[in-house]
């Protein structure tokens, strides 16, 4: 059985649950998702990874930033409307201040080496992160309700499309997600009926 937020740990706080988005959103360079992942689950134990990947799965799907909707969703569930602003809060005040200060500096010394090698650096590290976090997350789909292989033919699907066939994201969103919506809720309700 999958145990529900109430069984974990949690922050005691709207303000523990702000320094903690914070902590998150300073650490991630090139994309948060990674770092979220890590710290919710791995590290601070907020929320099984089956729990990170439903709740990342309805982020992915509405519109906006895709962690700034799990923060909202998350921040929500524990401490209502105080606790979606604090989440969000955390995530994006921090990171404000740093990239209007970056963005100063970018501006005036775009062309110099060091800075370009930088960036170029920066952005093989979060490929790699997202790519890390890809396969961590995949192996919560073993345990998925339709089954580990449909599960799997569609994330490959998903994969094939964005990567290889430049397809546009809201397609795959609608169609695979559309698919998955459906297959997931016929397995629930052949669940329910034995």
């Amino acid at each position: 059985m999958t145990p529900t937020l109430d069984d974990r740990p949690g922050p005691r706080t709207a303000s523990e649950l702000f320094w903690a988005f914070s902590a998150m959103a300073l650490q991630g360079f090139g994309g948060v998702m990674a770092v979220v992942q890590r710290e919710l689950v791995e590290r601070r134990g907020w929320l099984s990874n089956e729990q990170f990947v439903e709740d990342w799965a309805v982020a992915q799907v509405m519109p906006g930033p895709n962690v700034c909707n799990l923060a909202l969703m998350y921040g929500d569930r524990l401490f209502g409307w105080r606790g979606a602003l604090a989440a969000l809060a955390g995530l994006l005040a921090f990171p404000l201040v740093l990239l209007l200060t970056l963005g100063a500096l970018y501006g005036r010394f775009a062309q110099h080496a060091a800075m370009v090698g930088a960036l170029r650096g920066m952005g093989a590290v979060a490929a790699g992160l997202i790519a890390g976090t890809a396969l961590k997350l995949a192996d919560s789909l073993r345990r998925h309700p339709m089954g580990a292989l449909p599960a799997l033919l569609l994330a490959a699907a998903a994969f094939a499309g964005v990567a290889l066939a430049r397809l546009p994201l809201h397609l795959i969103v609608f169609v695979l997600g559309g698919a998955a919506y459906g297959l997931t809720w016929r397995a629930l309700r052949r669940g329910e009926r034995r």
